[in-house]
């Protein structure tokens, strides 16, 4: 009888925990529901939101995320790959999700307008993700008012006009991606300095001129792609001895002019296109010591001397049209005479 007890007063107290396991998973804030309804509700109801229905709880929706611990609070809400996702971003819908972490709108081309500035209030947002969309204008400057953010991509939209400066004022700030839109101006100075071990920059497909910040010399860089812009002048300062972490660099396509034999290139260095510029001097010979190294390319410019024997592995394409490049896979040196 007593162990019959027992069982029986066990079997209650797991239902117990099941049933508030199962109340915590559906705990849905009701300011949170409300925001995301507006947020559907400003997108026309599109079939993308099909889940968000009041029987169930909007930590279950399609595209939202809650946190973990049982105060059900939206921290994630993405809006991917739909092409009947139309209208403006509805900014102050998605601002009265107080507590939000990560936003992505991306591959929504029907998305228009300007980036909204009520998502300044998203004080605690660390990812911000609008990409692939129909959103021009500026590049906001208040965007240097999220304090949090890590992570900011605005690439694939019809941005313009200059990048704020007021985004190297970001302390977490470590990867920026404003590639393909038609940004005009110079790369601000101070842009990633307060970047922690490891930072990522893509500017390529804009308008930039100018040239490379010398501040870059001091930023950890893992990746860098500058790669069809009209910048000029020296951008040496992204390589050296310090750079250990830098493994792909893209600078082709610009007005690119140093002497490339006195770059260093770190041991874990796996891509380099520096093509159509006007960088001269030779390839260094520690080039061909990089085990790691997966795609060189130096053609269109004003380089001499020889290309380092490992290097043969690379095709013709990748050394062409410089003023007096040789050896293979180029024509053979012509022999020194004494």
């Amino acid at each position: 009888m007593g162990a019959s007890h027992g069982h029986a007063v066990l079997l209650v107290v797991l239902l117990l925990a099941a049933a508030a396991a199962g109340a915590s998973k559906q705990q849905c804030h009701d300011d949170d529901r409300a925001a995301l309804l507006a947020v559907k509700s400003a997108f026309r109801n599109a079939s993308y939101f099909v889940s968000w229905t009041p029987d169930i709880p909007c930590c279950e929706w399609f595209g939202v995320s809650c946190d973990a611990s049982a105060t059900g609070r939206v921290v994630s809400l993405a809006i991917m790959r739909d092409a009947n996702v139309t209208g403006p971003m509805p900014g102050a819908a998605i601002a009265r999700l107080t507590r939000l972490q990560e936003l992505m709108l991306f591959h929504v081309p029907g998305v228009s307008g300007t980036i909204p500035l009520s998502l300044a209030r998203l004080s605690g947002l660390r990812d911000l993700t609008i990409s692939r969309t129909g959103v021009s204008g500026p590049v906001p400057p208040f965007l240097g008012k999220l304090t949090a953010l890590m992570s900011l991509d605005l690439s694939f939209n019809a941005l313009t006009g200059s990048i704020p400066a007021s985004l190297a004022a970001l302390p977490r700030l470590a990867s920026i991606n404003l590639s393909r839109n038609r940004l005009t101006g110079a790369i601000p100075p101070p842009l990633l300095s307060k970047a922690g071990p490891e930072a990522f920059l893509t500017l390529s497909h804009n308008n930039l001129s100018g040239t490379v910040p010398a501040e870059f010399a001091s930023v950890n860089f893992v990746q860098i792609d500058l790669s069809r812009n009209a910048l000029t002048g020296d951008a040496s300062v992204l390589f050296g001895r310090g750079k250990l972490l830098l493994g792909t660099v893209n600078l082709s396509r610009n007005a690119f002019s140093f002497d490339m034999s006195e770059l260093e290139l770190p041991a874990r260095f796996d891509s380099l296109d520096v093509s159509h510029n006007a960088i001269y001097g030779g390839i260094p010979a520690q080039a061909g010591n990089l085990s790691q190294l997966m795609f060189f390319n130096v053609s269109y410019n004003r380089l001499c001397g020889e290309v380092p024997g490992s290097m043969a592995r690379f095709d013709v394409y990748s050394f062409q049209h410089n003023k007096c490049l040789c050896g293979a896979p180029l024509p053979a040196c012509p022999p020194i005479h004494g």
